[in-house]
């Protein structure tokens, strides 16, 4: 009788085994597979992402000659959190400096996000939760959402990676293996080091489970006391960094507390009441900013965005399918409120969680905006597993089998119908509808400008299209060094950075002003002159001109 317990118990755990494997392997393909080529093209981000990576790995010096930088990278003057290119270096190495190798640490820590959402769940609501963990597993591989993000150098995914690794080694750390602590800390650090939002959710997230399970790290008071030091050494060059005058013009680049037409609408309210005691304190500013941070957090959170058709910017979203899948509606609805009924072992994470994740997202004045609250993700996934995992169980359990086991075939049913629709979209018609969005042509036209560089004196491209400097960097694998020494190179008073030439390369905004013997032009249809003399056009996948090369 014994024996047979165990060889029941071994199966059902090989069983699990392969479904998680399964899944993990679904992830993987979804997120490598033409990884390259789609997305279509590179945006600047990820070229400066490549190219830094690149210019790392061979002197350990960023595109402008800046010795391992620990709190930014100057890029484009936008002081981009250094972890991701440190990430990117190996695969550079690896693959060369090509679209692939950029995007690898994406799609890589995405797949493992996968892998670890499993064993999350499982330290939140217990082991014998382990259907439970797979089903949030699964629907984490198959998010459009997830995979879009994974599928591109945004560096965001990698921080959500360590920000739930950073949970879940705590979790650990605090139920079985107080060694964990100090590592659980590194996580919540590497995050902040990598991408902007997570500088706000990690260590908000890290005082939430510090007050949470203050008397079980008491227990372990000597491994407490060095994590808590660690965490501090770690974090001063970053804080010392987040109060320098490069963070704060980030910050007040994209934040909804620069936006002077609040003020103004808030003095012509008070102007229209003649300027009463209570009108001054209804259209208080303070106040009016706060109403206008609730309205963006909110935004966040509208079923338009989250089930309808996601994301505004198409690199977020395939514009026809929301961030998770219609059909989570009801499951996402519903776990909810078994959540908050049932209240299962560490449940209140969840929705303090996703609470958190959306607090960065408040300030910006783009909302709903997906990347900035990936944080928060798998929550959202844990949700509507919740729903699912207690619904398939109702099925399963009904008197009826041919009923409940019809109904789990209809559901799956309808599951598999969303992915394929989502992935058939993805890999099959996006690219050729979105190649704009994603600064398509560049590349074309650098293999041309590369291959008749020799025989202009001067060759003009415009800034139109952003940044173009980094693309010719990253395809023609220009040495930094030689770069270092060549750049013409202007710093704005607000803090961003244009390079004007290199070698006989020169970028401007003003290309159509231009009218030089001599010189290769590269341009938009729209810059062209209309006496130019056409060389060559670079389209779009939609047949649309991106780029065309002309001479006087």
């Amino acid at each position: 009788m014994r024996d047979n317990s165990i060889k029941l118990l071994k199966s059902y755990m090989q069983k699990k085994t392969l479904l998680l494997f399964g899944i993990v392997f679904v992830a993987f393909i979804v997120r490598f597979v033409f990884l390259g080529s789609i997305a279509p093209s590179l945006t600047w981000d990820e070229t400066a992402w490549g190219y830094n990576a690149y210019s790392l790995g061979i002197d350990g010096k960023d595109e402008f000659g800046k010795f391992l930088p620990m709190t930014y990278l100057e890029s484009f003057g936008d002081f981009k959190p250094p972890v991701y290119a440190y990430l990117d270096v190996l695969p550079v190495k690896l693959f060369g400096l090509t679209e692939f190798a950029t995007r690898f640490p994406s799609a890589f820590f995405g797949t493992l996000t996968v892998l670890l959402t499993f064993f999350l769940v499982k330290e939140i609501f217990g082991k014998e939760k382990e259907d439970l963990a797979l089903i949030a597993s699964l629907l984490l591989a198959i998010s459009p959402w997830h995979i879009m993000l994974s599928r591109a150098a945004f560096e965001a995914n990698v921080a959500s990676f360590f920000i739930v690794l950073g949970v879940f080694l705590f979790l650990k750390a605090v139920r079985e293996k107080p060694i964990l602590l100090p590592f659980s800390v590194i996580s919540f650090v590497l995050a902040m080091n990598t991408f902007n939002s997570a500088r706000i959710v990690a260590p908000l997230l890290g005082v939430v489970l510090v007050v949470m399970f203050y008397k079980k790290l008491q227990k372990h008071l000597k491994i407490s006391v060095i994590s808590l030091v660690l965490g501090i050494v770690l974090v001063l060059p970053l804080l010392t960094f987040m109060v320098s005058p490069q963070a704060k013009l980030r910050f007040n680049e994209v934040n909804i507390f620069t936006d002077i037409g609040v003020i103004d609408r808030t003095n012509q309210e008070i102007k229209n009441d003649n300027n009463t005691v209570v009108s001054k304190v209804l259209h208080n500013r303070r106040f009016a900013y706060g109403v206008e941070y609730v309205h963006h957090y909110l935004d966040n959170l509208a079923p338009q965005f989250l089930f309808i058709k996601g994301d505004g910017n198409p690199k977020f979203s395939l514009q026809d399918v929301g961030q998770l899948y219609i059909w989570e509606i009801p499951f996402f609805v519903g776990g909810i409120i078994l959540l908050f009924r049932k209240r299962e072992k560490n449940w209140w994470l969840v929705p303090i969680w996703l609470v958190i994740g959306i607090v960065p997202a408040g300030f910006a004045r783009e909302t709903p905006h997906a990347l900035r609250i990936e944080s928060a993700l798998p929550t959202f996934q844990i949700f509507t597993a919740i729903g699912l995992y207690y619904f398939t169980k109702y099925l399963i359990k009904l008197k009826n089998k041919r009923i409940g086991i019809g109904s789990l075939y209809v559901l799956g049913s309808v599951v598999l119908f969303g992915f394929i629709y989502f992935v058939q979209n993805y890999f099959y018609h996006y690219s050729h509808e979105f190649s704009g969005e994603w600064q398509y042509g560049y590349k074309e036209s650098i293999e041309f400008v590369t291959s008749v560089q020799n025989q202009y004196k001067n060759i003009y491209i415009t800034e139109t299209m952003g940044r173009p400097y980094i693309y010719y960097l990253f395809y023609q694998k220009y040495d930094p060094n030689k770069f270092r020494r060549e750049a013409d190179i202007y710093r704005e008073v607000f803090g961003f950075v244009h390079v004007k030439s290199y070698s006989n390369l020169h970028f401007t905004d003003q290309i159509s002003k231009i009218n030089q013997a001599n010189a290769l032009y590269l341009s938009t249809p729209g810059e062209k002159p209309e006496n130019a003399n056409t060389i060559k056009e670079f389209k779009l996948l939609n047949g649309h001109t991106a780029l065309v090369a002309y001479t006087l």
